[in-house]
């Protein structure tokens, strides 16, 4: 029942976010309780009946077809990472989850290619985006995270929690927002899992955009992009990113970071690599972490 719970409460928030406009429904009679549409708009717009959607968004321990979901998924306009991830919420039984997952060890080839791609950043990322390698630019362009306590090895409580984070991401809502969303998407595909449900009850009781943006059910699946970054030794970057899966190691990525030749990125990471320190350094609390 957790994570059909988990993939009702999915529905209501997703609901909640549609207008009727915005949904292609027709209007109803009537004064609106709740935002967003009705189940009954939504039940109408997948095809089925109101009843059955109810006992959807219920929780209810019933099987609907592919048929089904993906009707439901048009009908609440979902992307395709929030369909992959309310996918995830019905096929991985939270019965069988509840015990830690085996320790999740880089083969030495993956750490042997991280050293080689030594002029770029380039970092392992794992369960929950726990960062279990990284080459030394890596390390001087965020934060030596082979240093850390273990619990704290974790890219998103880094980039949440951690001051140094706040000034070094010039769009730092951005890019928490869309950690956050991974991690949503890492809890559907890992219910229960005791070192997950750790780490959002840390990041819950220490950050309120957290809260706001978890109890959005927002999922985020970006792999690659461009980050905009203020380095308190080499001054402004901006990077490219690119995620790649790793088919022999489950639950890994390869991250790696890169600069357009000749541009004044590039300039600067081959500043840092010469380097002896990295945001490390003490850097004023960022004002934009606590504003609304």
């Amino acid at each position: 029942m957790g994570q059909s719970a988990e993939f009702g409460k999915f529905l209501k928030v997703m609901r909640a976010r549609l207008s009727p406009e915005d949904a292609g429904a027709q209007e109803s009679s009537g004064a609106r309780r709740v935002p967003g549409l009705r189940r009954e708009e939504v039940a109408r717009l997948s095809g089925v009946s109101t009843d059955y959607y109810t006992r959807l968004e219920q929780g209810r321990n019933i099987h609907p077809s592919r048929a089904v979901l993906d009707s439901v998924a048009r009908a609440l306009r979902l992307d395709a990472g929030e369909q992959a991830h309310m996918m995830d919420l019905l096929e991985h039984c939270a019965s069988s989850a509840g015990n830690p997952g085996p320790v999740q060890k880089v083969r030495p080839a993956l750490r042997q290619l991280l050293d080689a791609v030594g002029d770029v950043p380039a970092m392992v990322l794992g369960r929950r985006a726990d960062v279990l390698a990284g080459n030394r630019l890596a390390h001087l362009l965020f934060t030596d995270f082979s240093v850390l306590p273990a619990p704290e090895r974790n890219l998103t409580r880094w980039i949440i929690l951690d001051p140094s984070a706040g000034a070094l991401f010039r769009d730092w809502k951005t890019v928490a927002a869309e950690a956050v969303g991974a991690l949503r998407m890492d809890v559907g595909r890992h219910p229960n899992d005791p070192q997950t449900n750790q780490l959002v009850g840390e990041l819950a009781v220490h950050s309120d955009h957290f809260r706001q943006w978890w109890a959005g059910h927002r999922v985020a699946s970006r792999s690659a992009g461009t980050v905009r970054l203020h380095h308190p030794v080499v001054g402004d970057l901006e990077l490219n990113f690119e995620t790649l899966s790793l088919p022999d190691d489950p639950d890994q990525l390869l991250r790696v970071y890169s600069a357009k030749a000749g541009s004044p990125s590039s300039d600067a990471l081959t500043l840092l690599s010469f380097g002896e320190v990295g945001t490390q350094a003490p850097v004023p609390e960022p004002a934009r972490r606590d504003d609304s």
